[in-house]
Formats: structure tokens, C-alpha cells, sequence
């Protein structure tokens, strides 16, 4: 087993706890960022480019009969194939938290439409479910059996939040284990079905999960309700006949007290079983090889890696599995960096150098890594999961697209995720949307107060009607500390009065009054 260090070139930021890896035809994409997706890749899927030691990004493009996947981090993740057979695979991804810490119970099938050196294409498809449709959750696995030339999907374990009913104010996002049934999903009729085991007494969360054929072995896994990581070890057979599925539950001897472990494939019934929690404030520096056979599961302990000094003393670490006996680990980098979520990142290869070959995996494969955000999490313990899988290459890839964070906007300063006012209850990480032309951003409003500057519609308890009929109007809005320093400062709508032609005055009629002279009158002027 090696260790190498591979540096994060311009975007570390968006490698922290809870992303995943996916592998098409040897080369692995991300997903799972930190945030919402920007400009740059609006998909959130990122081919991952390792080259000379060095790691970066190149956005990748989804399908225009695509649906719209969030950037979930913590999901469970598996290949799905149609037949045993069979070369080409998808991916099936289940559950995980949103950036707004929402938890998602929705299936997306993702598939490789094509890909060359300057473009992959993906399709992404969210999938109905009908029947006993598993609890939105995180921190659980979703395996692929196969069984009498048919296939189908087994959820297991996970946390989700307190149910609505349950919740109070001090512990209105506390999380509890999911009950501890297990779910068969086929998606040819888009059918769930939940069997409750009497052998699987606890819910169980970050555990991992290997299968082959027809059976999956559970290992590990932590449960919040005893503050214990399960020394058992379950073998759950699923039988798929022509009527009823059967599933039954084996409690085997020789398990492992571990939680967040991270498994990948070395060889055809060959597994490592690398990193994890053998307690709150302990890492497992033990590595152990997995053997499966048709009915049986052999676990020993193998030689562990030269583990560097910061990776011993690190209190928290996470990573993925990239496919053929090699992982992706990552620690959080020191407080003397520049950027201060920067993390460090090696590649343990489990595999010898004459070992690294090209081999058809079968088996299905899915591990919870560990740790939470250092910022929403108590150290060193694994109520923060993730799934992965696959293996890494250098890719031959054009430099020019590669994503660069520094082109992006910085959001979190002097975008939507500013403290407009004193009142200020805008947080990236509770908010929801309010309005209804809001996605995943909070609708804001220019002040003209001085030199402007935006505020919340939300903080200003704008309604709706108010926002959009400002938002239409030519008018000047001044927020809720500016608006009495303006008052009667706003200009008014200049008005264009119509120039009037001068009338011309009447003039004044007369009239003549003719009278008939009098005889006595007339022969007075006469004489006179």
C-alpha cells in the first residue's frame, strides 16, 4: 500500500466532507459540492483531472431530457447494471442533505451519454417509487442484488431528522436513526416494498455494505440511541422468485466495532477495508482485507500504509473510494493557510504496481467515510457521512475548460449570503425559500439610500405582491433603517405639461338702436 499527496489546484474549497465519486469507464466524476452550483458547472458534476500530482476540475454537461440533481452530499450510491453480463452501468443515487440541510428521499439514475477531450454528457433521471417509499435520510447504503436472472435494489440504515410530530424548539434539526428495515426497490415497475428482520434490533448509520449475487454482509455502523459502533457482522440473502420476494438475516461471529470505514475492490472477490471510527475520539488506522465467496465472508488484517504525521494526529478525516484498490483521503488543512477551509488530499493505492490492471468489478460496493462539517459538527465523531466509489487516472484533458473557482462571484461575502440589515436571519445553512419565484437563492432588493446597497425582501417582511410590484415600478426603494432619513427625498415622475395655444379675447358686440324722429322734433331741426 502507497500514500501520495496530490495538491488542489484553485479548487479546494469545493472538496469537503460529504461529496461522492462516480467511474465511467475509468474516469471519475464528482458531485456533492459544498453549496449550490454557480455559473461555471451548473450541473455540480465535475470530472475530476489528476496530473502530475496535481488535482482539477472540468465541469461536465447533463442531457436536455435531463432533470435537475442537487448538489446532495452524504447519499447512498451504487452501480446498477440491467444484467450480470452486461458492460455498460449506471449509477443509482439515493437520499443525502441539500445545501439548505433539506434531506432528500428521491432516486436519480445517472448514465454516460458521451464524452470526449472537451465535453461529458450525462443523463440524469429521477425515478417514481410507489408502495413503501423509503424516508428521506443520509448516512445509509443502497446495494444492487441479483437473484434468478432478476435485479433489485436494498436500502439499509441511515439518520433522518426527528419526525415533525416529535421535534421541539431546542432540538427542532436533531437527528435520530432511521428504523432498521430494509427496503427492496425495483425499478423496473418502480415498486418499494420494507421488510422488518428480528435480527436487526438498532438503527445503524455509516456502516458499510458489500454485496455480491444475491447477498449483502453489513459491517460496522454507528447508532445515536446506544453511542455504540456494532461489533456484528449481518448477511441478508434476498431470494427473487416468480411470487414474493424472501429476505432473511444472518448474525455471523467476526465483525469489526467500526464506523465511516471506506471499502474498495482490489480484485474479483477481493475487498480493502481502509480508515473509519473504532471510537468518538479515536481514528482506525487499521487497514483489513475483505474475501467473499459464494457463502461465506473472510475478514483479516493486512498491513497498513506509512500513514504521514498529519494524517496520525489529524482529528477528522474523510474520503472516497476511486474504484480498483484506490482511495481518495482527505484532513483538514491547518489555520495558517490562506483559504481557510483548504483541506490536504493523498491517493492510497491498495494495490501493488503489477496489480493495477483493468478488471470487471461485479461486486457493488458501498461505504459511509466520515466526518462532518468542522462548522455544524462535534469533533470526531461520524453523524456526517458519505458514499463512494471507483478509481482515479491522469486524464488527458484541455487545460482551458478546466473549472476555476477564483472566476466565480464571492457569494459569500457580497452576494445573497450578506448580513443586510441588524435584523438580518439570512443563513446559508437553515434557510428555505419564502417566495415563490425563489430556487436556491434569497430574493433581494436594491436600497437607494447613498450609495446602495441590496437587502432581503424576506428581512424588509416584504409581501409578494410588494416585491414583484417593486421590482416592475421605475420607483426608489429605501429599506427599513433608510426609509425615515428619505422620506420626501425621492424624486417624483417628472410631468409634461401640454403647451396651450392663446386664446384671442371677444370683442364686445354693440348694437344700434334706430329711432323714428317725432314731428314736433323734426321741425325743430329744421328751424334751427
Amino acid at each position: 500500500m502507497s500514500l501520495q499527496v496530490v495538491s488542489a489546484v484553485s479548487n479546494s474549497s469545493l472538496l469537503q466532507p460529504g461529496f461522492s465519486l462516480m467511474n465511467f469507464d475509468g474516469h471519475v466524476f464528482f458531485f456533492g459540492q459544498k453549496g449550490w452550483p454557480k455559473r461555471s458547472c451548473p450541473t455540480g458534476v465535475f470530472l475530476l483531472d489528476i496530473k502530475q500530482n496535481e488535482l482539477k476540475m472540468k465541469p461536465a454537461a447533463f442531457s436536455k431530457d435531463s432533470c435537475y440533481l442537487p448538489p446532495l452530499r452524504y447519499p447512498a450510491l451504487c452501480t446498477f447494471r440491467g444484467n450480470m453480463d452486461s458492460d455498460e452501468y449506471q449509477y443509482i443515487i439515493h437520499g443525502g442533505k441539500t445545501p439548505n440541510n433539506d434531506l432528500s428521499d428521491k432516486i436519480y439514475i445517472m448514465s454516460l451519454v458521451s464524452k470526449n477531450s472537451k465535453k461529458t454528457t450525462f443523463q440524469c433521471v429521477e425515478k417514481d417509487l410507489g408502495g413503501d417509499v423509503p424516508e428521506a435520510r443520509y448516512g445509509h447504503t443502497i446495494n444492487v442484488v441479483h437473484s434468478r436472472g432478476k435485479s433489485m435494489s436494498v436500502i439499509f440504515g441511515g439518520r433522518s431528522y426527528t419526525p415533525l410530530a416529535q421535534r421541539t424548539t431546542e432540538k427542532w434539526n436533531s437527528v435520530v436513526d432511521c428504523l432498521p428495515s430494509v427496503f427492496l426497490v425495483d425499478f423496473e415497475f418502480g415498486c418499494c416494498t420494507s421488510y422488518i428482520l428480528p435480527e436487526l434490533q438498532d438503527g445503524l448509520a455509516f456502516h458499510v455494505s458489500v454485496a455480491r449475487n444475491d447477498t449483502i454482509y453489513i459491517l460496522g455502523g454507528h447508532s445515536l440511541q446506544n453511542n455504540t459502533r456494532s461489533p456484528s457482522l449481518y448477511k441478508l440473502k434476498v431470494d427473487l422468485p416468480l411470487g414474493s420476494p424472501a429476505v432473511t438475516c444472518t448474525v455471523l461471529p467476526g465483525g469489526i466495532s467500526v464506523s465511516s470505514a471506506i471499502v474498495t475492490q482490489t480484485g474479483n472477490t477481493e475487498f480493502v477495508l481502509v480508515g473509519g471510527y473504532q471510537s468518538d475520539n479515536q481514528k482506525r488506522l487499521v487497514c483489513n482485507t475483505v474475501v467473499l465467496e459464494d457463502n461465506k465472508i473472510e475478514i483479516v488484517e493486512r498491513a497498513s500504509p506509512d500513514w504521514t504525521p498529519d494524517i496520525k494526529h489529524c482529528r477528522m478525516w474523510f474520503g472516497c473510494d476511486m474504484g480498483k484498490g484506490s482511495v481518495l483521503l482527505g484532513i483538514p488543512g491547518d489555520n495558517k493557510q490562506l483559504i481557510s477551509d483548504a483541506n490536504y488530499f493523498y491517493i492510497l493505492r491498495c494495490k501493488g504496481a503489477e496489480e493495477n490492471k483493468e478488471e470487471d468489478l461485479t461486486a457493488q460496493i458501498c461505504s459511509q467515510t466520515s466526518t462532518e462539517d468542522a462548522g455544524d459538527s462535534t469533533p470526531f465523531e461520524d453523524s456526517e457521512e458519505f458514499c463512494f466509489s471507483t478509481e482515479a487516472h491522469s486524464f488527458d484533458v484541455d487545460d482551458t475548460d478546466t473549472y476555476n473557482e477564483d472566476d466565480e462571484d464571492d457569494e459569500s461575502e457580497t452576494g445573497y449570503w450578506i448580513t443586510c440589515s441588524a435584523s438580518c436571519n439570512i443563513d446559508i445553512n437553515t434557510w428555505v425559500p419564502f417566495y415563490s419565484t425563489e430556487l436556491n437563492k434569497p430574493a433581494m432588493i436594491l436600497c437607494s439610500s447613498g450609495t446602495g446597497h441590496w437587502v432581503h425582501a424576506q428581512c424588509m417582511d416584504l409581501s409578494e405582491s410588494m416585491l414583484l410590484r417593486l421590482s416592475e415600478a421605475n420607483v426608489k426603494y429605501f429599506c427599513n433603517e433608510h426609509v425615515e432619513l428619505n422620506k420626501g427625498l425621492q424624486t417624483p415622475k417628472k410631468v409634461l405639461h401640454l403647451k396651450k395655444q392663446p386664446m384671442k379675447p371677444l370683442r364686445k358686440k354693440t348694437t344700434m338702436k334706430l329711432t323714428m324722429p317725432t314731428k314736433k322734433s323734426f321741425l325743430r331741426r329744421l328751424f334751427e
